[in-house]
């Protein structure tokens, strides 16, 4: 069996930051982010032990939908930049280490680019085709609305193509038709124009709607998953380290489908949101049960494949896969305004606010995330305790400028959240075993402790957390063959008796990781 190398799965323990061009850094003081002003913030980012940016949408765009509703896939949003200033800032980061990956978002198009004017202005057109078009709505097109505050059905009338064309998402965001080759050999263009330009993959927005094709009037449809995989194909052959990070929030069964099942061709990586939004489930009650269940029930992937982890993102935290008490809980403990929820789902907070600002418990959280399975996804101002300014709308709430005042203080300051981030990082990349290991939750007799070990090569990292504010004193059983555990994010060390247990004391919301030291 051909063994995957190393470096072509740098994935499996990168460290990714996810940012907006356009709130990150103004250089030139016009109000704007821009690729000139990331440039300059490059070493923030390298310091604090990132491997891989991921860049929210930079293409030209109306901007309704903060650059998710795009004009033009093979160029940059003038006011954030021009193609030279991606380039460069491409190879500063990758003279830093980092490799970048960019949204792609071609479930839809704005309803201002060319294809879409040429496709309504014509049934003659040759790209009528490439959206999805109907004389009449279908009776369920009220179903599937993601965005129920601003829209009421997924199909709207255009008077110039005297025709219902569909949108998933706004109403200003017509649909691709992805059962058209022609649509699907243009988005491979689209892939390949940016990875020509240093590109090492991508973020794939929305992909189970991307994949969709049951209301497309068209005979012998492909399969949407064989797409997936010529994508993955074609990726692969013009970069062998390329990577596809993929937006799934369906149920484990499902998302592991977008893995390739267990052939591991489709996405490379796939985000874990059933996993995060148990354990806020978990945050809300004080109690690990959640998170345990959770992590037990999720499938590993294929060997290839990997599991993203996340605290917070771009959009609203949302909680649709929680059932609606336990929802009821996570809006009761961490957003009871009305004004902070969501679309009746989710949440438009990020975590410190959530939490009160308390930092002991802000930092257990990311504690957490880089001790799980899993690659861990960084959303930017996180790492300085960014909170929401809930006088924006909707998911803008999250999106707003970069903290900078906040990462000067704090750079200097060792007891800071920055200083706890980078030692995070430096301590995930010190440890294998959490990126490549066999991963087990070790069962406790304590309600609140979620406790876990990561084992390879020999090698084991064991990871306990607190989930609540009351101290407490936990016996670890099970650590057969190890004499003692290591801090590694503190000094000290603990003993393990002769039948494999260890006992560690924890503070409020405390956390410790530890390496194994074999009792031979």
């Amino acid at each position: 069996m051909k063994l995957t190398r190393t470096a072509d799965v740098w994935w499996k323990n990168a460290v990714v930051y996810c940012l907006d061009v356009e709130t990150f850094h103004d250089s030139d003081g016009d109000g704007h982010g821009d690729f000139r002003g990331l440039i300059q913030k490059i070493d923030h980012l390298h310091a604090l032990g990132v491997t891989c940016l991921w860049l929210m949408p930079f293409y030209p765009s109306p901007d309704r939908d903060d650059g998710y509703d795009i004009t033009d896939f093979y160029g940059v949003d003038p006011k954030l930049g021009s193609l030279g200033d991606f380039v460069e800032f491409v190879r500063t980061a990758r003279d830093r280490g980092m490799r970048v990956i960019a949204d792609l978002v071609v479930n839809h198009t704005s309803d201002q680019h060319p294809w879409f004017q040429s496709a309504r202005s014509s049934p003659d057109s040759p790209y009528r085709d490439w959206y999805v078009w109907r004389d009449q709505p279908p009776p369920d097109g009220d179903q599937g609305v993601v965005f129920p505050d601003k829209e009421k059905s997924v199909w709207q009338y255009d008077r110039k193509a005297k025709q219902y064309y569909q949108h998933k998402f706004y109403k200003h965001q017509p649909d691709l038709n992805v059962a058209n080759p022609a649509v699907r050999d243009e988005i491979a263009r689209v892939m390949g124009f940016w990875m020509e330009l240093g590109l090492s993959g991508f973020r794939v927005d929305a992909v189970p709607f991307l994949l969709e094709t049951d209301r497309v009037q068209a005979v012998d449809l492909p399969d949407p998953h064989d797409y997936l995989r010529d994508l993955r194909a074609f990726l692969s052959r013009r970069n062998g380290e390329g990577v596809l990070l993929g937006e799934v929030n369906l149920p484990y069964t499902e998302t592991m489908k977008f893995f390739g099942d267990g052939v591991g061709d489709e996405l490379h990586l796939c985000f874990d949101f059933i996993g995060m939004q148990q354990m806020f489930l978990s945050l809300a009650r004080e109690e690990a049960s959640p998170l345990t269940h959770a992590l037990k029930e999720r499938p590993q992937p294929p060997r290839d494949c990997h599991w993203a982890t996340f605290v917070r993102n771009h959009d609203e935290l949302t909680l649709d896969k929680l059932t609606e008490p336990e929802r009821q809980e996570v809006f009761a403990a961490f957003g009871p305004d009305p004004d902070m929820q969501l679309y009746g789902r989710g949440l438009r907070r990020r975590l410190p606010a959530m939490l009160g600002g308390d930092l002991r418990r802000v930092k257990m959280v990311y504690s957490l995330l880089f001790s799980l399975p899993g690659t861990p996804v960084l959303f930017y101002g996180e790492e300085v305790g960014m909170t929401e300014d809930l006088s924006q709308e909707g998911r803008l709430a999250v999106r707003t400028p970069m903290w900078w005042d906040a990462a000067a203080e704090q750079r200097r300051d060792p007891d800071s959240l920055l200083a706890w981030t980078r030692k995070l990082v430096e301590r995930y990349r010190e440890c294998p075993e959490l990126a490549w290991g066999a991963f087990q939750v070790i069962d406790t007799a304590e309600p609140a402790v979620f406790a876990h070990r990561c084992d390879i090569d020999g090698g084991t990292v064991v990871a306990v957390h607190n989930l609540a504010e009351a101290e407490v004193s936990v016996q670890l059983p099970g650590l057969g063959g190890i004499a003692a555990l290591t801090d590694l994010l503190v000094d000290g060390t603990v003993e393990v008796s002769s039948d494999g247990v260890a006992e560690v004391d924890l503070g409020a919301y405390g956390c410790r990781w530890f390496r194994a030291r074999s009792g031979s």
